[in-house]
């Protein structure tokens, strides 16, 4: 028994463990580079993390990630909204820099339409923005698990080249694939062509950890892994004293994630309905935060 509980211990520790180690490899082995935000990053090319789901609730613990926050984000992209405001009303402000008037106006918008960015493409990819009139992407992949489990086409696609110069921040997570194993077991990949190690990966990780946990729900399987695929990983040059910081860290232990009140929501209409007062992450303990500045 005290053998099995070491193995336990073990594998949760090394779940996020893998967290410091992309930091490490990037320092290892990145090369300065220049970016649109001014700020210059140390980026590599090419790299992949794969959590075990079931292990637990693959959140970072070497610092605090608020995940109501990350939650309110995945239901907001989920509903197809764009409109910075709607997210920050229910207490999430990660948008603001790319939502003010300065920004938006570049597109002819209102301040706090984002344009076509992820919700959009996910529920209406090749629709006339702002009408809702293109693919929901969404609703088929629901449908194609329902209904063809052995499916490779159980994909949802964030990179839409028509779209993606016609707003400020087009999508980092560009795309993501569902593989049901034995009927019964859910797994997720995500290709994430740029990705912020320091402030976004882990908003990342929680984010489609916690989406692979609410398609599992809702068409009753288990889940499995969550692979992480990147393209170019960066650490901004201004974050580099924080990075420092959480490597002098020991992870902790992995939280579990629980569902309640969700029991009849199912399907499509299921999944949209899931809200934060469905979840519950139990165990969460963290180091406290370390803030470090967006680069815009």
């Amino acid at each position: 028994m005290v053998t099995l509980r070491c193995k336990i211990h073990n594998q949760l520790y090394s779940e996020m463990k893998q967290y410091q180690e992309l930091l490490q490899h990037i320092l290892d082995n990145g090369s300065r580079h220049e970016d649109r935000t001014g700020v210059g990053t140390i980026a590599t090319f090419g790299y992949q993390t794969r959590f075990d789901l079931k292990a637990g609730f693959p959140i970072v613990t070497t610092k605090r990630v608020p995940f109501r926050w990350v939650a309110e984000e995945l239901f907001w992209f989920l509903s197809g909204d764009t409109d910075e405001k709607n997210l920050r009303a229910r207490g999430v402000d990660i948008w603001k820099e790319w939502a003010d008037e300065e920004h938006t106006s570049r597109f002819g918008r209102k301040e706090g339409d984002l344009g076509p960015v992820y919700g959009y493409l996910w529920r209406s990819f090749g629709g006339n923005y702002p009408e809702m009139n293109g693919f929901d992407q969404i609703e088929d992949l629901i449908g194609q698990i329902e209904t063809n489990p052995n499916s490779r086409r159980l994909i949802i696609s964030g990179w839409d080249p028509r779209a993606a110069g016609q707003v400020d921040l087009p999508p980092c997570h560009t795309l993501f694939q569902f593989k049901i194993e034995n009927e019964k077991t859910l797994h997720c990949q995500l290709y994430q062509r740029s990705a912020d190690a320091f402030l976004g990966v882990p908003f990342n990780i929680s984010s489609y950890a916690l989406l692979t946990h609410m398609v599992a729900h809702v068409c009753d399987l288990e889940v499995g892994e969550f692979i992480h695929t990147f393209g170019d990983l960066h650490i901004y040059t201004n974050h580099l004293d924080q990075v420092k910081t959480l490597l002098q860290r020991e992870p902790l232990e992995l939280p579990r994630l629980s569902m309640k009140g969700a029991e009849n929501k199912k399907g499509l209409d299921g999944l949209i309905a899931l809200s934060y007062e469905n979840f519950e992450l139990e165990g969460y303990k963290a180091h406290k935060k370390i803030a470090a500045p967006v680069a815009v």
